[in-house]
This record gives structure tokens, C-alpha cells and sequence, in this order.
């Protein structure tokens, strides 16, 4: 009588959590509801904070450290940022922007270890982006961007972008770190203390 109490249980219980993850799945994928935030001003402080802080860690990175990297097939410091900019180049029309003329997003990465035109390719990448987005609404970021799938929107390669960039400051920070360099941002911050 015990197993068959214990096996009722487990059927409803193992019911349940089946039913509770249909409906969930079902709910997640039929949510149309618009975000509660006004995007664009979001991501362009977003992206702001992004530059300035690529910017400051590629200039506190030693020149010499440009060419280090943490293992084979792994990007150097150099093809790292130079990545980050040439995402940005790559994925701005989808949203809106102009093409960025001159700039040949399958070769950046690899175009130079020279620091300062490192730096220069972040500061131009950030203000192309920038300058891009500025020049849209939050109507124009909801318009539909069919490479990117039936659902996908103008807003949703901003944000993939400013995702991209995040993920890429993390790998910076530990490359930095790896090689002994404190971010200049964190560094401050313990002065203040």
C-alpha cells in the first residue's frame, strides 16, 4: 500500500513539474510585451561607459603587451580590442547605421598591434556607434531585422553589440590582470579608500 501511496505521489508530483514547464515555455515564447525602458538613451550611456572603459585599459596595457596572448589560437591583446571594434563596425547597419567606409571588418582584427591605432580603431568603433545610434528613435529600434531571425529588431542588435562589448571588457580585465595590470577604474577606487 506504501509503494503504491509513494508511486501516486511521484506520478502527480513528476505531472506537475511537466505541466509547469510547458506552460512556462509556452508563456516565455508567446511574451510580446515591449521593454519597460526607453532603450536608447540605456544603451548609449551604456555604450559610453563601455568606451571609456576599453579605452582606459588599452592605454594603461603596456605597448609591449600588445602582442601577448594567453595561449595558441587565443587573441592577442591587440586582436581583442580590435575585435570589439570591428563587431561594432560589422553589426551597426543592421540597426541603421551607415556602413563605415574604409574599414574592412574581416581583416581589423588583425591589422595592427601598434597601441595607439589599437586605441584609435576603440575611440573610432565607440563614436561610429554612437553617432549611429544617436540618430535613431526608439520606433526605429523596433524595426525588424530579418537577418537576424522573424523576431528579431533593430533594438535587439544594439543590445547584442553592447552584450558582445561586455563580454570582450571581461576578457580584457583578464588579460590586464593576468599580465599584472590593475583596470585604471578599479585602481582609482582604491585610492579613494
Amino acid at each position: 500500500m506504501k509503494k503504491l501511496l509513494l508511486l501516486g505521489v511521484a506520478v502527480v508530483l513528476l505531472a506537475s513539474v511537466v505541466g509547469f514547464a510547458q506552460s512556462a515555455d509556452s508563456a516565455m515564447t508567446a511574451d510580446k510585451t515591449p521593454p519597460s525602458y526607453d532603450l536608447k538613451p540605456q544603451a548609449l550611456l551604456d555604450m559610453d561607459q563601455l568606451h571609456q572603459k576599453f579605452v582606459a585599459l588599452a592605454k594603461a596595457i603596456p605597448a609591449d603587451k600588445y602582442t601577448w596572448r594567453p595561449g595558441d589560437g587565443v587573441r592577442s591583446v591587440s586582436e581583442l580590442f580590435l575585435h570589439v571594434s570591428a563587431t561594432s563596425y560589422a553589426m551597426a547597419p543592421y540597426f541603421g547605421g551607415d556602413k563605415a567606409s574604409g574599414v574592412d571588418t574581416k581583416t581589423l582584427e588583425k591589422s595592427t598591434t601598434n597601441k595607439d591605432q589599437v586605441i584609435q580603431q576603440l575611440n573610432q568603433s565607440f563614436d561610429y556607434v554612437h553617432g549611429a545610434l544617436e540618430k535613431k528613435t526608439n520606433d526605429d529600434l523596433k524595426k525588424g531585422v530579418k537577418e537576424f531571425g522573424p523576431e528579431a529588431n533593430a533594438g535587439d542588435i544594439v543590445y547584442l553589440i553592447i552584450v558582445d562589448a561586455h563580454e570582450h571588457l571581461g576578457q580584457a580585465i583578464t588579460y590586464a590582470r593576468i599580465n599584472g595590470i590593475v583596470p585604471p577604474w578599479t585602481a582609482d577606487a582604491e585610492k579613494k579608500k
